[in-house]
């Protein structure tokens, strides 16, 4: 089981939890990002749990999103576990689309559920999980709320019970798609079982170069040979060239697109049971314009005087 997600999720809670601390740590393979392992048993079988590093996206080249994006991609985990923040939604469905590119065995964790009773936000969790085609389920790790669930769904997802539907989300240009659906059809004809090709295919038009040396001598090298390989490769360079960043501005734009479209049918802000809280009198006060002033200058003089 890959565990994915943004920084602040509360991923490492979800970790903990379902490991009961029984992890070790170390780091990836040439790489100086830890790596965290860890273990639980459920229904008799035993699952390994790898915690990935937290990342907002797959598309950048950072060493953290990397790693991530590798194992999801080469490591081929029975079950990708993705934890949001259910408060911020939005934002982390991004991640959670790019995911789905590669791989459909998913469960989305919408976690911190007790912040989203706490600023009324509704989230209809049968109508998310019925748009992104993968169960959803609804937690608060620190309060150990939905754990149960999240492993039965883990569970059903990597015996075959449930079988998610493969299926492209990211819905891009016309003539962007084209461009991904050749290279991605160059792909298959070469051998019909490599897997992801419209990601891969994604990646190599914007002259990924971890999927490009994975393609040369790496993890798919076995199956592909080299004329095929440069013929690909340049295939995919030159429309890479030929759109420059539009490709890749494209990309994102369709991300962020689709995953407003999901939000705004599966979440609703409440505004009329507004609660009462403290924080937000306090913020009030002192970020007031005309009493900010003072109240920073008093503190900052208190704060000499001591």
């Amino acid at each position: 089981v890959a565990l994915a997600g943004n920084p602040n999720t509360g991923k490492s809670t979800v970790f903990n939890v379902l490991t009961g601390l029984r992890q070790h740590t170390g780091n990836w393979p040439g790489k100086t990002v830890a790596r965290a392992e860890g273990s639980f048993n459920f229904r008799d079988s035993k699952f390994k749990i790898v915690d990935l590093p937290g990342t907002y996206s797959l598309l950048s080249t950072s060493e953290d999103e990397e790693v991530a994006r590798d194992f999801v991609l080469f490591g081929k985990p029975d079950v990708t576990v993705v934890v949001v923040d259910a408060t911020r939604l939005q934002r982390n469905l991004s991640l959670v689309l790019q995911i789905l590119e590669i791989t459909d065995k998913v469960v989305l964790c919408l976690n911190l559920m007790d912040e989203t009773r706490r600023h009324n936000i509704y989230i209809d969790v049968r109508t998310l999980s019925r748009d992104l085609g993968i169960p959803v389920v609804a937690s608060s790790a620190r309060l150990k709320e939905g754990i149960n669930d999240l492993l039965s769904a883990i569970h059903q997802v990597a015996t075959g019970v449930i079988r998610p539907k493969k299926r492209s989300l990211i819905q891009v240009s016309e003539r962007t798609g084209k461009i991904i659906n050749e290279v991605a059809t160059a792909l298959m004809e070469i051998d019909p079982q490599l897997p992801n090709t419209n990601w891969l295919a994604m990646r190599l038009i914007e002259g990924d170069k971890t999927i490009t040396t994975a393609l040369q001598q790496g993890d798919l090298s076995k199956i592909i040979n080299e004329e095929n390989v440069y013929h690909i490769l340049q295939l995919a360079s030159a429309y890479g060239k030929e759109r420059g960043s539009g490709y890749r501005n494209n990309i994102v734009e369709a991300i962020y697109a689709k995953a407003g479209k999901i939000v705004s049918a599966s979440v609703l802000f409440d505004k009329s049971q507004r609660s009462y809280r403290i924080d937000r009198t306090i913020d009030n006060i002192v970020t007031h314009r005309i009493w900010g002033f003072p109240i920073m200058f008093l503190l900052l003089g208190l704060v000499l005087w001591l």
